[in-house]
């Protein structure tokens, strides 16, 4: 299985002004927006690790998930939450040939956590052998950054802030996140219960 975010969040919707008022920049200058492709960028990568730690689309766009076999015939968990919207199913031969699945016969069950299409008859459609089915969805928790709920929002911030701070520094661990950071997305990461995978 593999996911690809078939469109990105635009550069206008990134809460560039914001994150330059968080840092306490100077204004008024002729060099304000100087830095706002910078800031965009620690903004950009702040929402991916958020992301990445909670299993959830923070601006809602547009994903494409491919798989070569479904987990479960009778459900197929989606790997980002929360979906909106299931927007087409292919069926892909081995040759590349894709067939579109009659939106009839399948159906999203929403939830914050482990969204998952189901079929609306017995099992999910065949996949080809070789081939592999194309799930098209949209997810995502708002339309825009001023939408998110406040400590998502916080959160992203004040990692922004951090990448800003430390961006020459390259001493840090593999995959440090601040601890303010941290327990700000605490509450939207996914519980994982039992042993193993």
């Amino acid at each position: 299985m593999y996911l690809i975010e078939e469109s990105q969040i635009p550069d206008t919707a990134l809460p560039v002004a914001r994150l330059r008022d968080h840092l306490r920049m100077g204004s008024g200058f002729v060099e304000d927006g100087l830095q706002d492709e910078l800031l965009g960028g620690f903004l950009r990568a702040a929402m991916a690790a958020i992301e990445a730690r909670t299993g959830k689309a923070l601006l809602v766009r547009d994903f494409l998930c491919s798989l070569h076999r479904w987990r479960d015939v009778t459900g197929q968990v989606l790997p980002i939450a929360p979906v909106r919207a299931v927007t087409q199913i292919t069926l892909v031969d081995a040759f590349g040939a894709g067939a579109v699945v009659d939106a009839a016969r399948y159906a999203l069950v929403a939830d914050g956590d482990a969204p998952k299409v189901v079929p609306m008859g017995g099992c999910l459609p065949s996949i080809p052998e070789h081939g592999s089915a194309e799930v098209r969805f949209q997810a995502g928790m708002a339309e825009a950054f001023g939408d998110l709920p406040a400590d998502l929002a916080q959160a992203v911030m004040l990692l922004a802030a951090h990448y800003y701070e430390y961006r020459d520094e390259t001493a840090l661990g593999q995959g440090c996140m601040p601890f303010g950071v941290t327990s700000l997305i605490a509450r939207y990461r996914p519980v994982r219960i039992g042993f193993g995978t």
